[in-house]
């Protein structure tokens, strides 16, 4: 496995110093969000409706509560003080100074965003970013946009606004944004617009900076601060002071032309006589610079140069493929004249950090150049999504002492026993519009692509959850801001110990990390076994487990007549958490004998739940004449099988783990439980797999997994069906089987239907934005790799497959496993036409130099085609990718 970091690189040692606390190298980044607008943590409505609470309409003029957003910006990680562009083509009925798209009710597909952007580059320490927003010519068609979408039915494809025409014969501009480090609180600015259409035209650009409000709401939870202030020091430069952050000094460029631009200043407070009717409570409001540009309200802007929101306007009509760019520095106060800060100096930084950034990724030595560029662009969209995310539960839930008071159905609704979480951290997000708050299963996957490139960041992640003003006094984690209480897969313990191993080689990895991890995790465990075991068999219902609208009925919700349902994929996570816990367990074992105890628990608890998932009353969850894994309810005294093949009975081939003679010779007290088992308890001990190494030197090794050899192969064989599961970019989330033959089922007097859906969702359940039903995903697809890996570890040679079914090609698990990544990999590899699956049909990112190489990393894919579906930025577990560019460039070694 290569090194994550190449150890003397410039990058590296900034990564570090930033360890180190040495210097704050991540004091500031890509942390504002693109979206704080129709959140959770913004609505105080006593219906939870936060679509309508607090509308794309009313951003421009509202202030926010407990965040800020903006397009493609920057911030500190407290969101103190934050900088980012602004740009108008003169006939929008806005600025555009945040990204738009469609609420939940808005989209027939649920909430999605409606423009095109791109993040191109970065490194961890955002020493350098970059990225691309496309901005067309004409009016930004915002109502066609939520019209026709609203026109179209579930069955319909989304319309995007590539489908309205408004980049037909590239009439867009192009604004890049570029941000550079000279030093940990020196950050340089470069705003570039270009102008691609074949005609002459104007364009408005305002770099903007404000300071968050912290100052209105009269809180007292830290992070409240007096109000802070910019003000003009003269026609290029800004001074600004904030209670914590100090004193700065932002440095403005001149234009094209020379000239200094125009300064305009306002206070980042809501205009309430627009939105509400009543007075203002200043003269000079958040939406002042739209006002005065598109509404011609020359009195919107303070003539005094003061305020906490300043913009510098720069206005210029281009020529058919000319550009302009602005420059821009904010740096601590100091006495240095502004032009000399952005002359050559200035352009040197970026060169130097440009170079730093290339070496970094060049280290990562992925196979060859396509695959360099899908690597990088990975790793920038992961990085981008890292937000600042603020939430304090209970002040959101009873009010600030200086607002009015929220209705009592807001303090009893959503959240409500959640009121010990506080947060107001940096934290890695699904996808930075979509998702703008972080959800915990996804984080987890987040952090195996993180780790390789920044492993404090990753585990520090990972820890972050697991701390008292997270996880809740029961032990259960946050699942996600709209319902802290649902159930996400427990993938937390696998990730912390994926990130333990992938940080370091052995003999040398953070065994600190690994027992703080491991003992915060044992109160999760503790929740999941007294919570989602009530009969206390071995037999788990965590009900939603993020897999959203995969079965016949929402499993969140009361269940058909009343019925219990016990579930194959809950009970396989379980048994998943178990294997993982006891790795950890016998690591940290080596280190302290105390932990040999757990170890023996998690070993027999594992045995437990492996017994009930395939004998509990006769076969368990597993049907044999199916050869398949399936939940079941049961109703009053009758059982039924919910006889639907999809991930959740593949999820079962998870919980697999290979205990070494090694580590059974190391820890004799451990070995001397686990043979007393094997000799003690022969009624389970078939769950334990034991043979032979061949290897000379060893003895033995023991496999601990939920299916026997007969049923791993008739598992397997299903998952490499290409009629099934194996589809040419991945393994589907339902078996393609029920495309022409849905599956039906009557239960307590109730008709239930399922059909293999390869794209979008067609249902209304958890809002029809998320399909399991048949598209591929990355995580799940991801962990089946990983576990085909162990698999082989074990069996090597002796257990051959044929991949696919049916095609009399045989191969061993882990060559099947490489097999299964580089199918995922074709998703975004572009064929012998310049077309990549993930993008569907449309020929400009196959043919147009101007679109070809930008990237998008979908939430999911289709699965037949492979095209993006779902979240268009999920760069979080979408990532994942990186993974196989990984395995790719190693099997290219070898």
């Amino acid at each position: 496995m290569p090194e994550p970091l190449s150890g003397n690189s410039a990058e590296a040692i900034r990564l570090a110093q930033d360890a180190a606390r040495t210097h704050n190298w991540k004091r500031w980044g890509p942390y504002l969000s693109d979206r704080q607008w129709a959140t959770v943590r913004e609505d105080y409505s006593a219906d939870g409706n936060v679509w309508d609470y607090f509308p794309h309409d009313h951003a421009r003029s509202r202030a926010y509560r407990w965040g800020e957003d903006g397009l493609l910006g920057v911030t500190d990680r407290e969101c103190r003080l934050c900088l980012a562009p602004v740009i108008w083509n003169g006939k929008d009925p806005i600025l555009k100074e945040r990204l738009f798209g469609l609420t939940g009710p808005e989209g027939n597909h649920g909430e999605d965003v409606k423009e095109c952007y791109f993040f191109l580059d970065s490194t961890p320490t955002h020493s350098y970013l970059k990225a691309l927003y496309r901005y067309p010519q004409r009016a930004f068609p915002y109502e066609e946009l939520v019209r026709v979408n609203r026109a179209r039915s579930r069955d319909e494809a989304e319309y995007e606004l590539l489908d309205t025409g408004v980049f037909d014969e590239n009439r867009f501009f192009d604004l890049t944004v570029e941000y550079a480090k000279a030093g940990p609180d020196d950050l340089l600015a470069r705003f570039t617009v270009t102008n691609h259409g074949p005609e002459a035209a104007p364009v408005w650009l305002l770099p903007t900076l404000w300071f968050r409000n912290t100052w209105i709401w009269g809180c007292k939870h830290e992070g409240c601060t007096l109000k802070p202030v910019l003000y003009a020091h003269d026609q290029g430069t800004i001074k600004t002071l904030h209670q914590t952050l100090g004193a700065m000094t932002f440095h403005v460029g001149a234009g094209h032309d020379g000239k200094q631009p125009t300064l305009l200043f306002t206070e980042n407070e809501t205009n309430t006589r627009r939105l509400f009717g009543s007075d203002n409570y200043t003269p000079f409001v958040k939406d002042a610079f739209h006002r005065l540009l598109v509404e011609g309200e020359k009195d919107a802007v303070n003539p005094k140069r003061v305020g906490t929101k300043v913009a510098a306007v720069y206005h210029t009509t281009l020529d058919p493929g000319a550009r302009f760019t602005v420059k821009l520095r904010l740096t601590p106060t100091q006495e240095t004249h502004g032009v000399e800060l952005l002359g050559e100096a200035f352009d040197r930084v970026f060169v130097d950090r440009i170079a730093e950034a290339d070496a970094f990724y060049a280290a990562r030595a992925a196979a060859d150049e396509k695959d360099r560029a899908i690597d990088r662009q990975a790793c920038a969209g992961l990085l981008w999504s890292k937000q600042f995310y603020h939430f304090v539960v209970r002040d959101w839930l009873i009010g600030d002492s200086a607002m009015p008071s929220p209705p009592e159905q807001h303090r009893l609704g959503r959240n409500a026993d959640w009121g010990h979480l506080f947060s107001r951290d940096v934290l890695s997000m699904p996808d930075t519009w979509e998702y703008p708050w972080f959800a915990a299963w996804d984080l987890a996957f987040h952090m195996i692509p993180m780790c390789r490139l920044d492993p404090e960041f990753a585990k520090g992640q990972l820890l972050l959850l697991l701390r008292e003003w997270y996880t809740h006094p029961n032990g259960q984690m946050p699942a996600y801001e709209f319902n802290f209480s649902d159930v996400n897969p427990p993938v937390h313990a696998w990730a912390c110990w994926r990130v333990y191993k992938m940080t370091a080689p052995r003999g040398k990895r953070d065994t600190l990390f690994l027992a703080r991890a491991f003992q915060k995790l044992m109160l999760n465990f503790n929740w999941w076994v007294n919570r989602k075991d009530v009969d206390n068999r071995h037999v788990f219902s965590g009900g939603f487990l993020g897999l959203d609208n995969i079965g016949l009925f929402d499993r969140s919700q009361p269940l058909p007549g009343g019925g219990r349902l016990d579930q194959a994929d809950g009970t396989a996570w379980m048994a998943f958490y178990c294997t993982t816990m006891l790795a950890m367990a016998t690591e940290l074992a080596m280190h302290d004998k105390a932990y040999e105890d757990i170890a023996s628990k998690f070993f027999e608890h594992f045995v437990g739940i492996a017994d009930a998932m395939n004998h509990l009353c006769g076969s368990g969850l597993w049907d044999e004449q199916d050869g398949f894994y399936y939940d079941k309810l049961s109703l009053g005294s009758e059982s039924v099988p919910l006889r639907v093949r999809s991930l959740v009975g593949l999820i079962p081939m998870l919980a697999v783990e290979v205990l070494e003679a090694d580590v059974l010779s190391a820890l004799p007290g451990f070995a001397k439980r686990v043979k007393w088992f094997l000799e003690n308890r022969s009624d389970l001990a078939a769950q334990v797999t034991y043979m032979d190494t061949l290897q000379a030197g060893r003895t033995d090794r023991h496999l601990l997994a939920i299916p026997s050899p007969d049923r791993l192969k008739r598992l397997i064989a299903r998952t490499l069906d290409e009629s099934e599961f194996l589809s040419p970019h991945g393994l589907r989330s339902l078996s393609k089987v029920y495309e022409n033959h849905p599956y039906h089922a009557e239960l307590a007097g109730a008709n239930y239907r399922i059909q293999y859906e390869p794209g979008e969702s067609r249902t209304e359940m958890f809002g029809g934005n998320s399909n399991w039903r048949g598209p591929v995903w990355l995580p799940l697809n991801y962990l089946l790799i990983e576990a085909l890996e162990r698999y082989h570890y074990f069996y090597g040679d002796s257990l051959l497959i044929e991949h696919p079914t049916g095609s009399g090609n045989r191969m061993n698990l882990k060559q099947i496993a490489g097999e299964l990544s580089q199918r995922l990999l074709t998703l975004f590899t572009p064929d012998a036409s310049g077309r990549r699956p993930c993008h569907g049909d449309d020929t400009r990112f196959a043919h147009d130099p101007l679109w070809r190489d930008l990237l998008l990393f979908h939430e999911y894919f289709h699965g037949d085609t492979g095209k993006g579906l779902g979240a268009s930025h999920q760069t979080g577990w979408t990532a994942l990718v990186t993974r196989c560019v990984e395995t790719r460039a190693a099997s290219k070694k070898s």
